[in-house]
């Protein structure tokens, strides 16, 4: 009898053992190789999602799943969603036949950062009931300008700011953090930001520090054209520490043969920032070619001051003509000469395709008198093929560099950053894998405090991304730089499915973000 009852305790302890938890999910993802955002290695995991969170992460063995939505992720790649922490995706969300976000969306993208490059949409709290009407396709993430703060209170002109009117930007800027902007952006060699001394910005970046906001910087100068990059960089690095708060340099590069390879000496001068415990971190886009507006990348500053009417008046007088256009020459050198500035989006669409130097010719000018005959018709993006690939290399395998991709109309890096760094990057083993996922996820959520978003957690939102190895890759190009990335199979954001099977299915399932 004894024995009788010692057998069944033991059946019945064992039937206890295989009894499964039961949890309703609302979408289920199995057998995919799941990196996390944090580690260097995947592991076969199973995810449950509920609601817009990650309720489960585990081997799945022990649990008796009931899912509305199952997606068998069998020889894929289950990732974070990426965030992309410099673009310009501002100006396509406010419209709502782009506000679908697609040209990231099918990168892997979930969350954008905007109001990069110090211009930002004003104000804030405008544009963020404008997103939640219209719907968006990704979430968003909020930047105040100094730009677009200097231009409200002291115009276009080139002067200083006086003690009044940084008081009245000071108010602006904290106006903008209370409307939930993760920090400020700077676009130092842009008008009218370029005419802020360092220590108007410093005393804006206060008011940021005091809000526990980051200061994201385009640099004063990313070549040789004003102070040189080094000193550029170092001009970032003061505002960090005189404010105290943490510095993110956006797109870092070395534009122009002038600066190449010194990125060797920049990493240096970073690093030893941040052992004196300066928080400084940058991010980068994995093109050779850089694009901005024409008028922006050859014509001084001091000539457009005022704007375009004050530039023109400029260029009509005798006496400042000749000097424009020797600075003007100055600069297309320095961006790599009029043959490798590539209008790649104009008002004047029979530019689009053609450098600099065979509008010239066409033209019968000389290449600095061309630009301004091209201003006349409207504004025109220029590409200039003026990076050398040791830098990009170079800045892109250290770990305080981020993915992004300064994503605007004309550029491939719009429709093509993410899945073209894992094709030219990745597979030829110049980072591997879990870098690049990690640098796309997990390390920018941590830059810009963007919460509970980056990694694949319990309890963390669920931006999720499944994607295929083989086929994951960038299709835009210079010729053609309106193509779709391909290889992204599932995207979920907040929850929602967004692509399924690598469609779109019409969802907006993106939200704005506010500061934690």
């Amino acid at each position: 009898m004894k024995h009788k009852i010692i057998i069944l305790l033991t059946l019945l302890l064992g039937l206890g053992a295989c009894k499964k938890d039961r949890m309703e999910v609302d979408i289920l993802i199995e057998n995919g190789a799941v990196y996390n955002g944090v580690d260097s290695i995947p592991t076969m995991l199973t995810i449950g999602v509920v609601g817009d969170r990650i309720a489960y992460v585990g081997n799945g063995k022990r649990i008796d799943f009931s899912s509305k939505k199952t997606i068998d992720a069998e020889g894929l790649i289950v990732s974070p969603g990426f965030i992309d922490p410099h673009t310009h995706a501002d100006r396509d969300l406010k419209n709502p036949e782009e506000s679908h976000n697609k040209p990231f969306l099918f990168q892997g993208v979930t969350t954008v950062v905007v109001g990069n490059d110090g211009s930002s949409d004003y104000p804030l709290a405008e544009y963020e009931q404008l997103y939640k009407k219209n719907g968006i396709g990704t979430n968003v993430t909020f930047l105040v300008g100094q730009g677009t703060i200097r231009e409200k209170v002291m115009g276009l002109s080139d002067r200083e700011a006086t003690d009044v009117e940084i008081l009245k930007m000071m108010e602006l800027v904290q106006q903008e953090m209370d409307a939930g902007a993760f920090g400020m952006s700077t676009g130092l060699f842009y008008a009218p930001g370029s005419y802020a001394s360092t220590d108007e910005v410093i005393a804006l970046a206060k008011v940021v520090r005091q809000n526990g906001g980051i200061y994201d910087t385009h640099l004063r100068d990313e070549g040789a054209y004003s102070i040189g990059l080094v000193a550029a960089v170092q001009e970032a690095i003061e505002i960090g520490e005189k404010a105290d708060l943490p510095i993110h340099i956006s797109h870092i590069k070395c534009l122009g043969k002038q600066v190449w390879e010194q990125s060797d000496s920049l990493i240096t001068i970073i690093e030893e920032a941040q052992k004196r415990g300066v928080k400084v971190t940058a991010n980068q886009y994995p093109y050779e070619a850089s694009a901005t507006g024409l008028k922006s990348a050859v014509v001084p500053r001091w000539a457009e001051s005022g704007g375009k009417d004050s530039l023109f008046i400029r260029y009509a007088d005798a006496r400042l003509k000749p000097q424009i256009l020797h600075e003007v020459a100055e600069n297309i050198v320095l961006r790599g000469g009029a043959d490798k500035l590539l209008i790649v989006d104009s008002d004047h669409k029979e530019f689009e395709g053609k450098t600099v130097q065979e509008i010239a010719k066409d033209m019968g000018l000389e290449a600095n008198e061309a630009v301004f005959e091209i201003f006349a018709k409207g504004h025109a993006r220029v590409a200039s093929f003026s990076m050398s690939p040791y830098d990009i290399k170079n800045f892109m395998q250290q770990d305080w560099v981020v993915t992004s991709s300064d994503g605007n109309t004309g550029h491939p890096r719009k429709y093509g950053t993410f899945p073209r760094k894992y094709k030219e990057y990745v597979k030829n083993k110049v980072i591997n894998l879990a870098d690049f996922i990690n640098g796309s996820t997990s390390r920018t959520a941590d830059i810009f405090g963007i919460v509970q978003r980056g990694k694949i957690q319990e309890g963390y939102h669920a931006d999720i991304i499944i994607f295929d190895l083989e086929t994951f890759g960038d299709k835009a190009d210079y010729q053609d730089p309106f193509q779709l990335s391909e290889g992204l199979r599932y995207s979920i954001i907040n929850g929602k499915l967004s692509v399924e099977k690598g469609t779109f299915n019409g969802q907006l399932n993106g939200k704005t973000l506010k500061k934690e």
